[in-house]
This record gives structure tokens, C-alpha cells and sequence, in this order.
């Protein structure tokens, strides 16, 4: 990536560059306190780009440890994950994964809806899971199961279905 596709990227679109540094009041909006105070406000040279990037990602907060649910019901998990597989913030397995569990959700047994849980909860990467369920890299051993088989063979997708949007919800049906 170029300076100025890192600029626009990480800064906003009126951001200037200076001497393969960020300048003006983009860079002021998007970095640390730390970096700012020492640097912009005290009219010392400007911050580095990996300085700068250094200070976006130091801002980021932590990603929760994943945490196994015990002695959730069977239907409260089914549509817990029914929803955490709609909405990933990443529109390739979010088509996927919703498509999947509309069609086999109710199918898995306890088993293999933990093993699904662990699945889509734990990596904190999801292009990781989209890469691993559509064949391109192997998954680690940890997540080698009939569920990601089901999964990889449903990505394969040889019936050659529509997956465009994701599947329409269904009323619950209540016992």
C-alpha cells in the first residue's frame, strides 16, 4: 500500500501529507494523546506513519476471552448462534454462515453445537474461519470436525443455490 493509500486509509479524506508524514488536523483527530502532546502541540516533528499506526492500534480495545456457556438450553443456544451467525461484521461468512444455519441448525445435536459455538466464537480472525470453511488454508486440528466438514462441503456449494442475501427469518415455534 502507498503513503497516501495508508493516509486516506487510517487518517480521513482531508487528510495532507507533508514529507511522508501525516499533517494538519486528520492526524490530530486519529492519534494518540501521547503522541499528539509531544509532538503536534509542542511543534516538534511530526509522528512517523508507524508511529502513527503504532498509536491506532494501541487505542483498540481488547477482544473478550471466549468463554464456553455451560448449562444453556438447547433452543436459547440454537438461536443464539442463529444470530451470531447472521451478523459476523463481514459480509462473506455472514451469507455463509446465516445460509448454514438456516438449513442445519435444527439438525445438531448438543455435540456438535458446542463444536459449532467453538467454531464461530473463538477464532478472533474471521477471515481465518472464511478461509478455512472455503477450502483455501487447512484449519488448525483444534477446529477439524464433522461440523467443518458439513460446512466446507456446504460452501462448495454444488447444487449451485442463490446465497446473494442472507435467509429470511422464521417464526419461533413455541411448545
Amino acid at each position: 500500500m502507498t503513503i497516501s493509500g495508508l493516509c486516506l486509509r487510517f487518517a480521513s479524506r482531508s487528510c495532507q501529507l507533508y514529507g511522508g508524514k501525516f499533517a494538519g488536523p486528520s492526524w490530530r483527530a486519529f492519534g494518540s494523546s501521547a503522541v499528539r502532546n509531544s509532538s503536534v502541540k509542542s511543534g516538534g516533528p511530526l509522528p512517523t506513519i508507524a508511529q502513527q499506526i503504532d498509536a491506532l492500534y494501541a487505542e483498540q480495545p481488547p477482544i473478550p476471552e471466549y468463554r464456553a456457556r455451560e448449562g444453556e438450553p438447547t433452543e436459547v443456544k440454537r438461536a443464539r448462534l442463529l444470530f451470531q451467525s447472521r451478523k459476523r461484521g463481514m459480509l462473506e461468512n455472514g451469507l455463509l454462515l446465516s445460509s448454514f444455519a438456516d438449513r442445519f441448525l435444527a439438525e445438531l445435536d448438543d455435540k456438535q453445537l458446542d463444536t459449532y459455538d467453538t467454531l464461530i466464537n473463538l477464532p478472533t480472525n474471521d477471515w481465518d474461519i472464511y478461509y478455512w470453511i472455503s477450502g483455501l488454508r487447512p484449519p488448525p486440528e483444534d477446529f477439524q470436525s464433522d461440523v467443518m466438514t458439513m460446512l466446507q462441503n456446504f460452501v462448495k456449494n454444488e447444487k449451485k443455490e442463490s446465497r446473494v442475501r442472507q435467509p429470511d427469518l422464521k417464526e419461533p415455534v413455541l411448545s
